[in-house]
This record gives C-alpha cells, sequence and structure tokens, in this order.
C-alpha cells in the first residue's frame, strides 16, 4: 500500500473529536442589512490562513465575482489591473491561455509561478517544462490569490511567487442549484458554461463543463476550447473534509504565424501559415484531505497528478518563407510534428501548529513535498503534406526522443513569531534534494553524449516581517532566496554543433521587498520596492572542442538583477446606499539589467553586461473608473506599457524576419459594465480595446515562430448569466 493511501485510511479511522450536532432545521426570516457601499473587489490575504502563512508578504486577491471584466477572454490587463507589474503577453484572444509575469520575469505560460487550482499544482513538470497548460475557465473561479516570491518557501522554490485560482464554491443551501454563463462576442466569439452543485447532509459537489469556440481576431486564428470538472466534498465529521477531483482542459487553435515589420503595418490580421495547430490536452486528478488534528493543529494531505500532452503540428520557418504548394510535386512541404507526454506526481503534507509565546499565539507550518516527474518529449517527427491538425507522421521515428525524468523532496518550515501584540517576524526554511536525468536519443548525435544528469541540493532560507500601525495598516518586509531547475530545453542540443555543460548550474537568487499597505476610511493603498537576483541564467556561448571545431556551447552565461516599485491606491470617491464612484491607480517601474553577463554573438561573445532584460518594460500602469448605481455597474480601464527590447543584445532595429528590434509603447482602453437583474439574472457587456489600437507584445525569437505576433484589436462581447 502507497504511504499516501494508508495515511488517509489512518485518518479516516481517527474518531470525531467534537458532538455531533442534533438534525435541527429553524426557518429565518428574511433581514436586509443596509449600508454604504464599498467596492471590494481587491483585497489581501489574511496573516494565516488554513495551513499558509502570509504575514509579512505581498500578496493581492482578486475577487472575481463583483469585476467588471471580459472573464470569458481572459484579457491578463483586465483581470489583474489591480495588481501593478504584472506583464501580460497578449498573443491569443480566445482567453485559452494566461501568460503573465511579475517583476521582469518571462511571461511565458506563467511558468515563473507555481500556479495552482484550489491549492493543487497544475504546472505541467516543475523541472521538466514548468509551463501550466492546463486552463481553467474564469466563469468557474471565484478569487485568484497572487502571492510574490517571498512566500515560496511554503510552496515551491519559484521566483514568481504563487498564483492560486480559487474555484466557486458548491451550493450551500440546497441539493441541486444550477448556474449557467454563456457569451457571445467578435470574431465568431461563442462560450458556454454551466455547472451544477449541491449539499446533501455529510455530501457535496460542484459540476462544471465550459466550450468555447473562436475564429480568432487574425485569419486563420481559430480555436475550440472544452474543459470539465468534477469535485465531490464528503465531511466524516467537523474535523474532517475529503475532497475528490477530476478537472481537464483541451483546446486546439490555428495558429497564424509571425510577421515581420512591414506585414503587420500593411495589415496585422495577415497569416503567414494556414496549416500551424497546437494542442494541449490536460487532466488533474486529485485527493484532498482536511483534518483538524486539535483546536491548535491542522494537517492537509494533497495527492495530484498532471497527466496530458502537449502537441503541436508546424510548418516551422521564419515568416520570411512563404509555405506554398510546391509546383513541381504540387503538394505543400511537410510539417514537423512534436509531442510532449506528462506524467507529473505530487504528494504534498502539510501542518499548521498554534502556540502560546510571550503571551501572544505563533504559528508554525512544516511539510513535505515528493515530486516523481516523466516528461517524454518526441520532436522532428516527418509529419504530413496536408492543411488540417494530423499527428500523424509520413516517417516511421522522431529526430528526438527524449526522456527527463525527476524525482525530488522538499522539506519545508516556516514559524511566524508573534514578538508583540503588533510586531511578528517570520523565518522559514525549504530544502531541496532531487536529481533529473536525461536520457533518449537523437538523430546523428553521438548515444554517449546525451546522457546528462543533474542533482538538486538547495537548502533555502527566508525572513519576513509585519509591524501592524493600526488594525487594517502595516508595515512589511522579506528576503527569501528561490531557484529555477534547470529545464529540457536548456539542455537539449540542437545539432552537432551544439553541446550542453555537463556542469550546468540550476538558476539561483533571491526576492526581497518592502512595504507600507493600509486601508482607511475612503483609501486603500500597497506601496513597495522590490529587488529580484537571478543568477545563473542560461544562454549560448561560442567554444571550440577539443578538435577545434567552433560550436554553441549551452551553459551559465551570467546574472540578472531587477529593482523597481510597485504602487497600487484606490479611492472611494463617493460611497453611498445605492451609488459609488471608485477611482484606482496599479502603476509599477522596473529596472532590469544583466550583470556580469556574456551571449554568444556569430562566433563570438559578447558582454551584455549593463543591457536591459528582454520583454521588460521599465514602466507599467492601469487607472480605472468604477461608477456603481443600484444594480449597475461601468468601468473604464486606461493601460499603459512602455516600450522594451526582444532580445538581451537591445537590438533597436528590426531584423528581417522580425524577431528582434524594439516592441514599442502602447495605450490602451477597454470599457465594461454589468447589470443585476436580480441575485440570479446578470448581463455583462464588453468593449475591449475601444480605440482601435494596432499592438503586439512580443517578438519571439523561437517557439511559436520568430516575427511579430499581434494582439486583437477592437472586440465586442456580451454575456448572460443566470442561476436557478
Amino acid at each position: 500500500m502507497r504511504p499516501t493511501f494508508a495515511l488517509f485510511l489512518a485518518i479516516l479511522s481517527v474518531p470525531a473529536f467534537a458532538q455531533t450536532v442534533p438534525d435541527s432545521t429553524k426557518i429565518l426570516k428574511e433581514v436586509i442589512i443596509k449600508g454604504a457601499r464599498k467596492q471590494t473587489n481587491i483585497s489581501r490575504l489574511d496573516s494565516v490562513r488554513g495551513t499558509f502563512i502570509y504575514s509579512g508578504k505581498k500578496n493581492e486577491v482578486i475577487n472575481l465575482i463583483d469585476r467588471d471584466a471580459a472573464i470569458t477572454e481572459k484579457y491578463g490587463r483586465q483581470i489583474f489591473a489591480k495588481v501593478p507589474g504584472v506583464f501580460v503577453y497578449d498573443m491569443d484572444g480566445t482567453g485559452n491561455q494566461v501568460n503573465i509575469s511579475t517583476r521582469g520575469l518571462d511571461p511565458h505560460r506563467g511558468w515563473e509561478f507555481n500556479i495552482r487550482k484550489d491549492g493543487i499544482i497544475t504546472n505541467s513538470d516543475m523541472y521538466g517544462y514548468p509551463a501550466s497548460h492546463y486552463n481553467i475557465p474564469l466563469e468557474a473561479v471565484e478569487r485568484i490569490e497572487l502571492v510574490r516570491g517571498t512566500s515560496s518557501l511554503q510552496y515551491g522554490a519559484q521566483f514568481g511567487g504563487m498564483l492560486n485560482y480559487g474555484s466557486k464554491q458548491p451550493d450551500s443551501a440546497k441539493a441541486f442549484s444550477f448556474e449557467s454563463i454563456n457569451t457571445a462576442g467578435s470574431y465568431g466569439l461563442l462560450s458556454t458554461f454551466n455547472s451544477i452543485s449541491g449539499t446533501k447532509g455529510k455530501f457535496k459537489y460542484y459540476v462544471w463543463f465550459n466550450n468555447k469556440t473562436s475564429d480568432g481576431y487574425r485569419t486563420n486564428s481559430g480555436s475550440k476550447y472544452d474543459a470539465q470538472n468534477i469535485s465531490l466534498y464528503y465531511e466524516f465529521n467537523p474535523g474532517l473534509l475529503i475532497k475528490a477531483e477530476w478537472t481537464r482542459s483541451n483546446y486546439t487553435t490555428s495558429l497564424a504565424g509571425p510577421l515581420t515589420d512591414a506585414m503587420f503595418r500593411a495589415d496585422p490580421r495577415l497569416a503567414t501559415r494556414s496549416r500551424n495547430f497546437y494542442n494541449p490536452d490536460i487532466n488533474v486528478p486529485s485527493i484532498t484531505a482536511d483534518w483538524k488534528a486539535g483546536k491548535k493543529t491542522l494537517l492537509k494531505l494533497t495527492t495530484s497528478a498532471i497527466l496530458g500532452s502537449r502537441n503541436s503540428v508546424l510548418f516551422d520557418k521564419p515568416s520570411t518563407t512563404q509555405d506554398i504548394i510546391n509546383p513541381v510535386t504540387n503538394q505543400y512541404a511537410n510539417r514537423q510534428v512534436d509531442i510532449d507526454n506528462y506524467n507529473s506526481y505530487t504528494t504534498e503534507l502539510r501542518l499548521l501548529h498554534s502556540y502560546p509565546l510571550f503571551k501572544q499565539t505563533s504559528n508554525l507550518v512544516a511539510g513535505i513535498q515528493y515530486m516523481n516527474n516523466d516528461l517524454h518529449r518526441r520532436q522532428l517527427g516527418k509529419g504530413t503534406t496536408g492543411s488540417n491538425y494530423d499527428l500523424s507522421l509520413v516517417t516511421p521515428g522522431w529526430g528526438r526522443d527524449m526522456h527527463f525524468r525527476t524525482g525530488n523532496i522538499a522539506l519545508f518550515a516556516e514559524n511566524k513569531w508573534t514578538l508583540l501584540p503588533r510586531l511578528s517576524v517570520n523565518t522559514g526554511l525549504r530544502v531541496e534534494l532531487g536529481q533529473t536525468r536525461m536520457t533518449g536519443t537523437i538523430n546523428n548525435y553521438p548515444d554517449n553524449a546525451i546522457p546528462n544528469n543533474i542533482r538538486h541540493r538547495f537548502p533555502l532560507f527566508g525572513v519576513n516581517t509585519q509591524y501592524k500601525l493600526s488594525g487594517n495598516i502595516n508595515l512589511y518586509g522579506g528576503w527569501s532566496q528561490a531557484y529555477r531547475p534547470v529545464i529540457f530545453k536548456d539542455i537539449i542540443p540542437g545539432s552537432l554543433f551544439e553541446l550542453a555543460d555537463k556542469n550546468l548550474k540550476d538558476a539561483e537568487g533571491y526576492n526581497l521587498e518592502a512595504g507600507f499597505r493600509g486601508d482607511w476610511k475612503f483609501l486603500n493603498w500597497d506601496v513597495s520596492y522590490f529587488r529580484l537576483a537571478y543568477n545563473n541564467r542560461i544562454g549560448t556561448l561560442a567554444q571550440r572542442n577539443s578538435a577545434g571545431d567552433e560550436i554553441i556551447f549551452k551553459t551559465n552565461i551570467g546574472n540578472s538583477l531587477t529593482k523597481g516599485l510597485e504602487i497600487f491606491a484606490q479611492a472611494d470617491i463617493l460611497s453611498g446606499r445605492k451609488a459609488s464612484i471608485t477611482f484606482f491607480t496599479a502603476t509599477a517601474f522596473m529596472n532590469a539589467v544583466y550583470k556580469d553577463a556574456f551571449l554568444r554573438s556569430g562566433n563570438q561573445n559578447i558582454s551584455i553586461d549593463g543591457n536591459k532584460v528582454e520583454s521588460v518594460p521599465s514602466w507599467q500602469s492601469r487607472n480605472g473608473l468604477t461608477l456603481k448605481f443600484d444594480k449597475a455597474s461601468i468601468s473604464a480601464l486606461h493601460s499603459y506599457t512602455a516600450e522594451s527590447f526582444a532580445d538581451a543584445f537591445n537590438t533597436v532595429a528590426a531584423s528581417a524576419t522580425g524577431s528582434t528590434g524594439v516592441v514599442p509603447s502602447y495605450n490602451l482602453f477597454d470599457f465594461n459594465g454589468s447589470f443585476n437583474f436580480s441575485s440570479r439574472y446578470q448581463l455583462r457587456l464588453n468593449v475591449n480595446n475601444a480605440f482601435n489600437k494596432q499592438y503586439f507584445t512580443k517578438r519571439p525569437q523561437f517557439y511559436p515562430g520568430p516575427g511579430i505576433w499581434p494582439s486583437d484589436n477592437r472586440t465586442y462581447s456580451v454575456t448572460v448569466g443566470f442561476k436557478l
């Protein structure tokens, strides 16, 4: 019997420690409480919540229930509008993928975050490919919790911190309830989300599905998305709750291909590809046990898996290479097929114990996390010459057929020492012990040069403090170490002329922050300074091998340092019983530069010391105004993002393919509104990018194709929701 399930059985055998409440029900008359309307769709986590300690750490909670935003389309600038410093890659207006980062990190599929759904990890493979390909529909989400990197010791070692999507909860008043949220919008957007939930005695459930289709803003950019979820809860006694869940997301999208600068200026809707497709299909099963082991002790045990695949079939060439029919063969060229299979398993046991110290209550969190992952990557398969989504190979075998297997144990502990009624200090430790083994075959590459073992041996330390000036106003600060393991793409050689360093080091560094936040009368604010050191960045250098041949050497190329200010302020200008007016600003300044770093350019190694880190705009500012009157709400949002560079050399002039050069600054305006006919019926209206700004946020140099990927112009959508 596996230890995880043995522990579950042990928990179930423990008798209830509280008396069963008699089953008596009284019907109470409706009570209406009237007061001033205060908009609270942004808040902070409690100092101690569940089996986590958040005291002294920068964090935000986004309430989506009352949010004026295009929920179905998942526009990141709207969803995270009140979180300063969130940078968004707007490359997918279908709402199938969220690409965000903070503090100068890489936004690609959020892979610098520890991403969770209701506390369950959804990163596909934390050590092989940490992107989160699972995508929950925001119609199913009640709140989003974002905790910055100084809290990472408790849940992982990621630089970005934790991003947790908190689902809606089962209806506790009825045995059966039904909710439907339906959206129609520009470019053929159609979405339907439907859920049922309820409570019967000790049993609760929440089940939903979502189907969504879109033709896409650009030609040849349509997508089809579906997702499902089954959550079952059973309360064995008032101190023991078991939850079993299965959730899945799957979508297939057509990739319209990259553009050159000239193409973008002529027509940003232009497509350079019509036969490229991308499809992640991810299942996340999990079991969770929450046990109140005593009046001051909580235990939480989770076991989960990421099972699925990430598939693509592409004509993978620069935008300057046309994908046309060969007049000799009367056929298109063969496409490239790539398939990742994820088998990632995580078990985590957490404990929170509260105890008296210095006549105050202090708290200890401790736990252990075990990961066992196998990423099977097959690439460079010779696909068909067809135009449909087809993963079949015309020639058996793969150019690369690799396994990336990781076993890792992490031990962690953090203690909140409440020294005075207003002063607390947290000290934390996380120890990572594991190893990753890469094996497999690469065509025309020596077998003995492929195996690579990477050991993960990291003691990570952190400290935080918080001082309460009053009940809702405090000063906070902290420092915490972090690391990012070497992942699959870092060490796979692309050709005979590439060699991966056998002594490649995991990236490591720290987060430092200090801030002042509070809620006083009509004002809510959080102002902070941060410093993020990211050492042992990975890149390529030009070298010669023992035979004197020039090679491309994948290794650690240097460090980077990001410093900045994050400013959030919200003022309730008017707060009455029926009407309210709120203004907010979420503004961030960042300076991200390379330190002691070199990078290959042709056959030379060029110093990039002092250069700006790519895809890090120095200024971002989102400012919004919301007017609420009775059952209606109208919001206006202005988003500004400064220019940034696409590469570490800080190339200004655009390359022929559009993959390097400056990413220009842009201003965007969104208008969102809602009307609640009653507690059961709601209407939402959205005008996104209202002034039709033509812009882009990224110039990829590699996947999904080197060049410009335009963002959506003006779009409209209407959402109708009802509950029964």
